[in-house]
């Protein structure tokens, strides 16, 4: 991967079906990680050129005590396993989206989803900063290169660029972009940003 495309024109391409496009050269895998209710089936859904898979079940009573509601009241599914999509990228490039649940219960999970991953798009709410630490802590616990995309809500607050680095304790380099996890090209934004800093370290090293 030698630069990441600068412009989201082209990207999707909707309607592709299921097989690889013939231009396609270096197949990357990437978690999409982030707590429960942030975004990320939404995102994969946003931005996936095949029908995405989905492992979501309804939330019942007996969730009640192990699923914090609070900010997702509307919620009413949650993943339980993976989702899954793909986008084919400029140059030859194909990513493979994995969604990872964003649950503790979950966590046993967390080791297989990652095996082969190069990188995780993580998605904070601001809303909810504090639910984002245990999913940052099992990233970087893996040891897997991370961008943080800042999923809008229409409550969020503002904060600043200093603010919220501080409060997620995010190294300088880790790349940190708005993101609204419904919008197709700032969803590949968000994604790109992930690539290029991927890029950057490879060609670092």
């Amino acid at each position: 991967m030698a630069s990441a495309p600068s412009s989201t024109s082209g990207l999707r391409q909707p309607g592709s079906g299921p097989h690889l496009p013939d231009t396609a050269r270096e197949l990357v895998k990437i978690l999409v990680a982030g707590p429960f209710g942030v975004g990320k089936t939404t995102l994969i859904d946003s931005v996936s050129e095949i029908t995405p898979l989905h492992t979501e079940e309804q939330l019942t009573e007996a969730s009640v005590a192990v699923d914090d509601l609070a900010g997702v009241r509307d919620k009413t599914t949650t993943t339980v396993a993976i989702d899954f999509g793909r986008i084919s990228l400029p140059g030859g490039v194909v990513l493979y989206l994995f969604g990872t649940p964003g649950q503790e219960r979950f966590r046993s999970l967390w080791d297989d989803i990652a095996y082969g991953a190069l990188g995780a798009l993580v998605l904070v709410d601001t809303r909810r900063i504090d639910d984002s630490f245990d999913v940052l802590g099992l990233v970087e616990e893996t040891g897997l290169p991370y961008a943080v995309a800042l999923n809008t809500f229409p409550d969020s607050r503002s904060y600043t660029e200093d603010q919220l680095r501080a409060a997620l304790d995010l190294e300088p380099g880790t790349p940190m972009v708005a993101c609204d996890a419904r919008e197709t090209n700032s969803s590949i934004d968000a994604l790109l940003a992930l690539v290029q800093h991927l890029i950057d370290r490879s060609a670092g090293t």
